[in-house]
């Protein structure tokens, strides 16, 4: 057997390619399951209790308030515990390919690189991102690298023709000293030792520094072959993989459909040039990290044993930039590696939009059927048979690229990436499980990639509500997780993707947790009952009790992280974990306001307190405002003691001030 995906799987055998086994913590997780879902409807219950022995309408509307946040709180736990039904550990042995495998016999690797603004995305950082594939431990003439320039700049067009020039010298130099790092910024940027071969290569480096410095104007759409890998050599001689500009054709009267638009347009084009099985998709600020990724996707792709409804192999996003406490939660770590494991035990992950290896035969059709594209030149199966530079193939490619091509077909619909919600990644990745197709997380020990994060505070919230609004599109579709999900993939699949989904909904019983109980103290009405109050404190001393097994989730999967350039002031926030607030923006408003709200209901709980009315009635809200105001400490801090860059904007301190007045006298009604 040349590959297993059985469990118990050993590796004695040298042809061995890949092996997987359920995570020792799975009985764990369905015990825990079982115990908390008592004290969860436990809880409801007391809820529905209060409800119906309500003697006010205002009693009345604060249970039922509670009720539904909490129903909310326990459909969104009820959904996570489908990660946690079996999870799976893969392990992959690279090493083994070539032993049942060629490397002259490898599939041939088409990889994409998409950017849109060289404002936003650095063309220098998109340089390092491609080079870094183009020197993968992989036949260069198997490699054709893509960039996908939506934004159609000069900037980025003459990035990459001095990177063609550069990757001449660069190449070589990798594979001649065994580099890990192959993107020319993250070598440059540590610790290795000063040669004159490496300074040379720094030299070079630096010129394509001054280029994507200093020019910058908008293009037409334009289809550029800037390395052809079949007469293009480096200076040891050797032939170098295929490196191909795209700038599509963009039109006001015709969608474009951002990122999705951008990879469906480099599905056509490089169908019609290399058409490659094996597709790769790449953020721009996705880096690799190890050369030898892709023959960890042979394990997968290349193995026998591997069924042949396997559509994809996911790496995980791990991140540079990110500080010892990860104040802004960049790295995602449940939704990109813990909740992942858990998919992988069922069907597979979902695809997130980055490091991702791609069957080409996955973009058309199910499994078992294969639809035909509406040219034969852009099926999975068909072979190129003319130089990527000869007038047919260029002709082609340019068609394949225009704006209005798409018209009257099933791009994105039923081929390629699908349209419909701004997180393309998740819906595709969902519609793809939804046909029968299934995936792989690959998470080896060295991590494949390195990302960017979010060096602000507004940077993460502005990416959240993108998310937010996109995976809400998804959620109340008629593809929906929890509905379509469930009927085409069945429960554990479905309610995953459903979790994911519907992630957005926390923010109502945030909302209500945040307000509702504060705003109840100040006007002295206390909605948690003695009885209700000593199930409730219950329920969170229980809940107290899960932090520890939460915890070691984390630090399984503890990830190294390299470090960012940035700014003086970035890189002391950043190391000592320092919110950055500095713009005014509707999102701090909201904050501050809820920050205001539960210091001054706490207070006023204190101030109850010292004069010793009802402390039982109150005990519960003064718990929850308490638990907000230790919260919400760096935003005291940004607004009273901060005089720097990233203390919170005064127009914003006091449009919340005002909001939060609106708000208490608005309640002040209510509760009366």
């Amino acid at each position: 057997m040349k590959g297993s995906l059985v469990r118990g799987a050993t590796t004695d055998d040298a042809r061995l390619l890949h092996t997987v086994k359920p995570l020792r913590r799975t009985i764990f997780n369905r015990v825990f399951a079982a115990i908390y879902a008592p004290a969860i409807l436990t809880l409801l219950y007391y809820h529905a209790k209060t409800l119906i022995f309500s003697a006010t309408l205002v009693s009345f509307s604060a249970t039922l308030a509670l009720l539904f946040s909490d129903l909310v709180l326990a459909f969104m736990w009820v959904t996570t515990q489908t990660f946690r039904i079996c999870p799976v550990y893969r392990k992959q042995f690279p090493e083994n390919v070539e032993k049942i495998l060629k490397r002259s016999d490898f599939p041939a690797l088409d990889v994409f690189v998409c950017t849109a603004d060289p404002y936003k995305e650095p063309p220098i950082g998109v340089v390092n991102t491609a080079l870094a594939v183009m020197a993968y431990d992989y036949p260069a003439e198997k490699i054709s690298v893509y960039i996908s320039d939506d934004g159609g700049s000069a900037l980025t067009l003459f990035a990459f023709m001095e990177a063609a020039k550069f990757a001449t010298h660069w190449l070589p130099f990798c594979k001649k000293n065994n580099i890990l790092e192959r993107s020319p910024e993250a070598y440059f940027g540590s610790n290795h030792p000063c040669t004159s071969e490496s300074e040379k290569i720094k030299n070079e480096k630096l010129s394509i520094n001054g280029v994507v410095t200093s020019l910058d104007r908008i293009i037409p759409a334009v289809i550029q072959v800037l390395v052809d890998a079949s007469k293009d050599k480096d200076v040891d001689g050797y032939l170098m993989p295929n490196l191909i500009y795209i700038s599509r054709e963009k039109n006001k009267s015709s969608p474009h459909h951002f990122k999705a638009g951008a990879l469906n347009a480099l599905l056509r084009v490089s169908g019609s040039m290399t058409n490659a099985p094996i597709v790769l998709a790449l953020d721009c600020d996705f880096r690799s990290n190890d050369p030898r990724t892709p023959l960890r996707v042979l394990c997968y792709l290349c193995d026998p044993a591997t069924p042949p409804d396997l559509a994809f192999v996911q790496f995980p996003q791990l991140f540079q930039g990110i500080n010892k406490s990860d104040i802004y939660n960049a790295e995602y770590k449940r939704l990109f590696q813990i909740n992942m494991l858990g998919f992988d035990g069922v069907s597979g992950p979902n695809y997130i939009g980055t490091g991702c290896f791609f069957r080409r035969r996955s973009f058309f059709g199910c499994p078992t059927s294969l639809i035909s594209p509406e040219i034969p030149e852009l099926a999975p199966d068909y072979v190129v048979d003319k130089p990527i530079q000869s007038q047919s193939i260029l002709s082609l490619a340019h068609r394949v690229a225009s704006c209005d091509y798409e018209n009257q077909t099933s791009w994105g619909s039923k081929m390629g990436l699908r349209y419909g919600s701004l997180v393309e990644d998740y819906y595709t990745g969902f519609r793809l499980h939804c046909e029968g197709w299934k995936s792989v997380f690959c998470n080896p020990e060295r991590p494949a990639f390195f990302g960017d994060v979010p060096t602000s505070l507004i940077d993460a919230l502005n990416q959240q509500k993108r998310w937010a609004v996109g995976l809400l599109e998804v959620a109340f579709s008629k593809y929906s997780p929890a509905t379509y999900g469930v009927r085409r993939m069945g429960p554990l699949m479905g309610l995953g993707y459903a979790q994911v989904a519907f992630w957005p909904i926390w923010s109502i019983p945030i909302t209500t947790y945040a307000f509702l109980p504060q705003l109840a103290l100040l006007n002295k009405v206390y909605i948690f009952p003695k009885s209700f109050a000593e199930h409730y404190l219950m329920f969170i001393e229980f809940s107290l009790r899960v932090l520890p097994r939460v915890l070691r989730e984390f630090q399984h999967l503890a990830s190294p992280s390299q470090a960012k350039q940035l700014t003086p002031n970035k890189v002391r926030d950043t190391t000592k974990g320092i919110f950055e607030f500095g713009v005014h923006s509707p999102m701090f408003v909201s904050l501050t306001s809820a920050a205001i709200i539960n210091l001054i209901a706490f207070s006023q709980g204190l101030v109850e307190v010292f004069r010793g009315n009802n402390l039982e009635g109150l005990f519960v809200q003064m718990f929850i405002s308490g638990f907000a105001v230790v919260n919400s400490l760096p935003i005291y801090e940004a607004i009273a003691l901060r005089n720097d860059s990233g203390k919170m904007p005064i127009k914003t301190t006091i449009t919340a001030t005002l909001l939060a007045g609106a708000v208490y006298a608005a309640s002040s009604f209510i509760f009366m």
